[in-house]
């Protein structure tokens, strides 16, 4: 079975001027839909990978193959941690927060440093290591699931992720998207440990 371009979990427009529906075309409908279309081409031409998951394909593979399957995860999981609803975090998330980065403000300026110091293209990610929440970045199409992390949460840094609605400037989006557009019930919902299956695709 080929993998397919996930349906988003919201409506294009919904994120107002934080996100605009031109972004999510550019950069769901084509930048994303463009790795789908490689990996199932690459895939159809080794019969050695049929059947495998992206997961599995992530863990297993390198070169080309690597780079449009790891994109199609982290992609996936991306949308998933978008809400075009202000939230906060709650519960044992907020807990573990407030005990390592002493409040969320402390935590979402973490993870815009790691945003805007990243070299280059790739993601800005929040893991939980060793039952600590550990903040870190990711080149270009390299993912969590490659290094066995827990993922919790992750922030495309690639420029077709910003140039639309931010001119590139990188610092502004990561503010405005940590601050106003994380889905921190999704995040909450990853300290399971299942985050990786939640963007996966069977084979």
């Amino acid at each position: 079975m080929a993998f397919s371009l996930p349906e988003l979990p919201y409506a294009k427009d919904a994120f107002g001027d934080i996100l605009s529906a031109e972004t999510f075309d550019y950069h769901h409908g084509k930048h994303h839909n463009a790795y789908v279309v490689k990996a199932n081409e690459l895939v159809a031409a080794d019969d050695s990978l049929q059947g495998k998951s992206l997961v599995e394909l992530i863990k297993s593979s390198s070169g080309g193959l690597f780079n449009q399957v790891g994109q199609i995860w982290n992609h996936s999981f991306y949308w998933l941690c978008l809400s075009p609803e202000k939230k906060a975090p709650s519960g044992k998330l907020a807990e573990m927060i407030d005990a390592q980065f002493g409040s969320v403000d402390a935590l979402v300026e973490a993870l815009k440093a790691a945003a805007v110091g990243h070299f280059g293209s790739g993601w800005a990610a929040l893991n939980l290591t060793d039952g600590k929440l550990e903040v870190t970045s990711y080149h270009d199409a390299d993912c969590p699931v490659a290094h066995d992390a827990v993922p919790l949460l992750i922030l495309d840094v690639w420029e077709h992720a910003y140039y639309v609605d931010y001119r590139n400037a990188r610092p502004n989006y990561a503010d405005a998207v940590l601050n106003n557009a994380i889905d921190w019930d999704f995040v909450a919902q990853n300290l399971d440990g299942q985050g990786a299956s939640r963007a996966d695709q069977a084979g």
